[in-house]
């Protein structure tokens, strides 16, 4: 097939943006290593240096550390002087790469990639059999790194943004009632909260018995096992108890929504309350076409939808849940009413649903 000239130019200007997001994984590739060697945060607390001496105070081979330090500079992670030599980390990127815990980290998410990539294989299989993948097929890096992804976000907004912006809900929580978390993983959101709660009892819910396991022994770290405790169960199929108090914080998108939904309406007392935090997108793909939204489209391809599918639940994905149907949903389930929580600058959604 003959090119045009004005052909030529697409195809080149396409091959650039492919280019870019293979780099693009590379780098991450880099990055992450470069998180789980403390390479980031030496830069920032030990500041500007040599390849040599970098590989020294860091304890890398000195020929990693100098391709690393190149890679990290060509794609604008680092800056270099040519005239010193030296190679730093400029303090306007440290809160993304070098700030453990901080509301813009980015190490969770790069190590949470490379642990799922280590499902590809089977992933390439389920794409033809429409089977999804078991929680149990993922290592360690995809649950340290998902937890080290979200930890910052609750920290700087559970407490400070969220609760305050529900005055019915703190009220509740101040007062002292039963509360459970479904989706608790390993359960940090509960201690935060029967930290700032202590009047009331917290129990979380997961499907996954590992991270129950974790959950439970980091309640008992932060000295709150006697207002928190952890059970193995999946909430969609009915609760064993009634609640003031129900939460989910980014996982109702992973489950079976109208099923999930009914079980939770079904367990609040009759002045209960719902709590809902999920990703924020739009109801038409076309709107949804742009780099945050390709790598969410990418989470549930290669966690969300497909543990959904294993887990019994519907094939919703990271962006099947706008706005509109998670209120069609909570509505169809028996809530009276279901509002959107002002947020600040959020790419979530909070939702507050009424018994």
């Amino acid at each position: 097939m003959k090119i045009t000239e004005v052909e030529q130019a697409k195809v080149e200007c396409f091959m650039s943006k492919v280019m870019t997001d293979t780099s693009g994984l590379a780098v991450t590739v880099m990055a992450a290593l470069g998180d789980r060697l403390g390479l980031f945060k030496d830069l920032a607390t030990n500041g500007p240096t040599l390849s040599s001496d970098f590989a020294k105070r860091t304890g890398i081979n000195v020929h990693y550390a100098k391709e690393w330090l190149a890679g990290m500079t060509s794609a604008g992670y680092l800056k270099y002087d040519p005239t010193s030599k030296l190679f730093a980390l400029p303090a306007e990127h440290r809160p993304i790469l070098s700030q453990e815990g901080g509301p813009f980290f980015i190490g969770g998410t790069h190590q949470m990639i490379l642990g799922m990539l280590t499902i590809l294989e089977l992933l390439e299989k389920d794409f033809r059999n429409g089977r999804g993948i078991p929680m149990k097929a993922y290592n360690s890096n995809t649950w340290e790194g998902m937890e080290r992804d979200m930890i910052g976000l609750y920290k700087s907004k559970l407490l400070q943004e969220w609760i305050p912006a529900m005055p019915d809900v703190q009220s509740m929580l101040e007062e002292g009632v039963r509360v459970a978390d479904i989706g608790c993983g390993t359960g940090r959101i509960l201690i935060m909260l029967a930290q700032a709660f202590p009047n009331s009892k917290y129990v979380g819910i997961d499907i996954f018995k590992p991270l129950v396991e974790v959950a439970k022994s980091n309640a008992e770290n932060a000295g709150v096992s006697d207002l928190v405790s952890y059970e193995v169960l999946d909430a969609s199929r009915g609760l064993p108890d009634k609640y003031n108090l129900i939460t989910m914080f980014d996982v109702l998108h992973e489950t079976n929504p109208i099923r999930m939904l009914r079980a939770i309406r079904k367990s609040l007392v009759p002045s209960g309350r719902f709590v809902c935090l999920d990703v924020k997108c739009e109801k038409a793909l076309e709107d949804n076409i742009n780099p945050r939204a390709a790598l969410r489209y990418g989470f549930s391809l290669l966690f969300c939808m497909s543990t959904a599918l294993a887990n019994g639940g519907e094939a919703q994905g990271t962006m099947g849940l706008p706005e509109e149907k998670i209120k069609h949903l909570c509505l169809d389930a028996g809530f009276s009413s279901v509002r959107v929580v002002p947020l600040e600058k959020s790419n979530h959604n909070l939702y507050e649903a009424r018994a």
